[in-house]
């Protein structure tokens, strides 16, 4: 046998163009097989840790998935307000420990303006129960100021005390510019790969206060001044959403209820494990295609080098005959083709390991800042070190047609020469 994986490897060193296109192939196949499938994991958990350790959120009535989109992840618009009443009954409720109110519907310069308060900071927790941590400055403590999140200040390029204007509505133009009232930047938060970090944050005050004036989306009348709106008691009349957090897991369904049914006006209150549940599955097709080009990707490699393997075969005829010639079997010859086949895959394997970690060590603050995707170089899990299980029985049964060709093959025929 280490006659045999000797001659195998001789042999690869003489056919060492052939080779390394062959294990480039498998390489680069393995590469973007493990990088798919880190991708679609991570992706998936990324998804899933926006938001932690919330048992409610509470909005009008709407579908649950409508009421996740717009709440957590700040896409599309609420289908109606909770009006200021509620929010407070809610907030008096005996079950409930603390409460994040918010407010969207502004914008600036295409990032979402949410109106909340200070326990958003104090409350709001991602990943495995993260709370929000501070990158520069602190909450809110004037009218106008403003945190920002992590991914605002890196492409705005905003600093600590810089001024920003917040646009009415998601068109950031000049008429629908809230210009009378500025607001100053007074925190940094740093990074948590969620929607927080494309999120503008002010008070609720601040949201009332912009709006004096403006009547349907347009301004009707004059705003306030900023001594003005010092002086004013602000106080809202209506929220987007409400993010509540119980005293005890077990009251959930019966806070649930509760809001369901609320008398007042129709509200809703969802689970957000179960609503992120619903709205990956209605993802599945996305993730499956992820599969599926994976798996093609393998397939590629694979093909290609069968592909080499079979055409260096027809170069090799004679060598295979002065072998058996020479006195070798027929399973000397098929372990001598499969040997090779399987050191190929093995081989590529390795370096498409080596490849794509040297690959996320490099991308992943790019990746983390742009996509918000953190990409942890971790130990290959169970199901990767399955895949490259199954690429490497992959390997040797594509070198098993080679070898049976190579069998199939007489002596004769090997030895005479053709014209």
């Amino acid at each position: 046998m280490i006659s045999l994986l000797g001659l195998a490897g001789q042999s690869l060193k003489n056919r060492r163009a052939t080779a390394l296109l062959s294990l480039l192939t498998v390489t680069i196949a393995v590469v973007l097989l493990l990088g798919v499938e880190k991708v679609r994991t991570q992706a998936k958990a990324s998804f899933a840790n926006t938001l932690s350790n919330t048992d409610l959120i509470v909005g009008a009535r709407s579908g649950p998935i409508n009421l996740l989109l717009y709440s957590v992840f700040r896409i599309g618009n609420a289908t109606n307000n909770i009006g200021w009443d509620s929010y407070q009954r809610l907030r008096e409720h005996s079950d409930v420990n603390w409460t994040i109110p918010i407010s969207l519907g502004d914008s600036h310069r295409g990032f979402r303006v949410v109106g909340t308060t200070n326990d958003y900071f104090a409350h709001y927790q991602y990943g495995q129960k993260q709370p929000l941590a501070f990158r520069q400055g602190g909450p809110f403590s004037g009218l106008f100021d403003t945190v920002i999140g992590a991914q605002v200040a890196k492409e705005l390029g905003y600093k600590m005390g810089d001024s920003l204007i917040i646009a009415h509505g998601l068109a950031d133009k000049g008429f629908n510019q809230h210009d009378n009232l500025p607001f100053t930047v007074t925190g940094i938060l740093a990074p948590t790969g969620t929607p927080v970090d494309r999120s503008v944050h002010v008070s609720l005050e601040a949201i009332e206060a912009i709006h004096v004036g403006w009547e349907s989306g347009a301004r009707l009348g004059q705003g306030l001044t900023q001594a003005q709106a010092q002086q004013r008691k602000l106080q809202p009349e209506q929220l987007t959403a409400v993010m509540v957090g119980l005293n005890s897991k077990i009251k959930t369904f019966a806070v649930q209820r509760w809001v369901n049914t609320y008398p007042r006006e129709p509200l809703t209150a969802i689970m957000p494990g179960i609503a992120l549940h619903e709205l990956w599955g209605m993802m599945r097709v996305g993730e499956q295609a992820l599969l599926v080009i994976s798996g093609f990707v393998a397939v590629a490699g694979l093909l290609g080098m069968l592909s080499s393997l079979l055409t260096s075969l027809n170069e090799r005829r004679r060598e295979m005959a002065i072998l058996r010639a020479m006195g070798a079997r027929p399973l000397h010859i098929i372990l001598l083709l499969v040997s090779e086949a399987v050191a190929i895959t093995l081989a590529g394997i390795v370096f498409g390991v080596l490849l794509l970690y040297g690959g996320l060590a490099l991308a992943q603050p790019y990746i983390l800042s742009e996509f918000g995707l953190f990409l942890p170089l971790d130990w290959p899990s169970s199901y990767e070190l399955s895949l490259m299980a199954g690429v490497l029985v992959a390997g040797f049964i594509v070198g098993l047609l080679p070898a049976w060709r190579a069998y199939r093959q007489a002596l004769a025929d090997g030895m005479t020469i053709k014209v």
